[in-house]
């Protein structure tokens, strides 16, 4: 393993653990399996956990796995306040002692603003007295670190950056991602004035892995060097000095042991020639295909009207990287065939889903194309005969 120090001088493993996706069971999480998951990370050297209060069941799963396994101290652990949802400072110091009980530990290493979208919400923080509770907590030793995650563009980043004096920051960023988001604008920015960046979305919600074209992921299967699509996303990421750490919702055994090894040569400059030419040949081939720039990270949801968003444009992204029948058959089988159906066209343009959106997609716009090309007279049939059957 890799590491790379923040402000104070910790030194921080370059992979991180993103604690979003881990596997479910019925209604919660797979604690067995994701324990296992989590503890061979950290045997491997992982020492930065990331959840935050609004991934369902995440917090308690951490606070659990770290309990039983006696390991809080030998980790750096983060999780994030959702502003959003509180409009008070009495509001935030419950969800705080909330978050603290979860995750069953006396202090938070790595706290973040979560998803903090323009100076103006930062300025209604303050005016609540955000800027106190940090020094208090901070000064006490409840939070080691404090920082912002964010998803937006570059300029607003920047200033958002220079709004307080933070410890470190979180953005997303990957190869598809450069010019896009904070971009490589925005991560040049926040090193300069010495800020820790943590990645997450390294591999777009998967997108750079199991929903590539199909003839990207040919470009793989021919490659005489045996490259991965995950291997070469994450080295185009540590091959950069300023990123500190990439996070990645690791949800198999599998998984974890080829991302330590790939996080063991994570040096700068650690991106061949060679990995260079293949990588433009993949970008290359993903733009012609990608229909919407969705990551599938949830924050669209959920829709007043049960439209699953972010599975519809999986789907619709499908049709186009993988085949039309078979983004329609997945479609078909996540939103027909639900107990309370999810289809895009039960979108009544309310635009709620816009306001939360982090790419900034028209989902309105898009869920309309999407039905179009989705809801074939075949899907019609099915969804209607489902329904019918519900019925008696």
């Amino acid at each position: 393993m890799q590491y790379r120090k923040d402000k104070k001088g910790n030194e921080l493993s370059i992979l991180g653990y993103g604690c979003m996706r881990f596997s479910r069971q019925g209604l919660g999480i797979d604690l067995d399996k994701a324990e296992a998951e989590v503890m061979a990370a950290i045997q491997g050297g992982v020492n930065y956990l990331d959840t935050a209060y609004i991934y369902p069941g995440s917090e308690a799963a951490v606070g659990e796995i770290l309990r039983r396994n006696q390991c809080r101290n030998t980790i750096y652990l983060a999780t994030k306040l959702p502003h959003y949802m509180i409009k008070s400072m009495e509001g935030v110091q419950k969800t705080f002692r909330e978050q603290l009980t979860r995750l069953q530990t006396d202090y938070i290493d790595y706290y973040l603003m979560h998803m903090l979208t323009d100076t103006a919400t930062w300025e209604k923080l303050r005016k609540l007295g955000i800027e106190e509770w940090i020094q208090e907590k901070l000064a006490s030793g409840q939070i080691r670190n404090i920082g912002f995650s964010y998803h937006g563009n570059s300029e607003m980043f920047k200033q958002l950056v220079d709004v307080y004096d933070w410890d470190f920051c979180q953005i997303q960023y990957n190869y598809m991602d450069e010019t896009s988001q904070a971009g490589i604008e925005g991560l040049k920015y926040a090193n300069a004035k010495g800020l820790p960046i943590i990645v997450m979305e390294p591999l777009r919600g998967g997108r750079l892995v199991d929903l590539l074209p199909g003839t990207a992921k040919e470009l793989f299967r021919n490659d005489p060097e045996k490259r991965t699509p995950a291997k070469l996303a994450f080295k185009w990421l540590y091959d950069q000095p300023e990123v500190t750490c990439v996070l990645s919702g690791m949800s198999s055994l599998q998984m974890v042991e080829q991302n330590l090894q790939t996080a063991s040569e994570a040096v700068p400059g650690c991106m061949t020639d060679s990995d260079k030419a293949l990588l433009e040949l993949v970008k290359e081939e993903i733009r012609k295909n990608v229909k919407v720039g969705c990551t599938g990270c949830g924050y669209c949801t959920p829709c007043p009207k049960g439209v699953d968003i972010p599975g519809t444009f999986r789907c619709y992204n499908a049709m186009y990287a993988e085949g039309k029948k078979s983004g329609r058959r997945d479609y078909l089988q996540c939103t027909a065939f639900r107990q309370n159906p999810s289809s895009a066209s039960q979108c009544v343009q309310c635009g709620k889903c816009e306001s939360h959106c982090p790419q900034q997609i028209e989902i309105r716009k898009e869920l309309k194309r999407a039905a179009g090309e989705l809801e074939t007279i075949s899907y019609k049939f099915v969804k209607g005969a489902v329904r019918f059957l519900k019925l008696y």
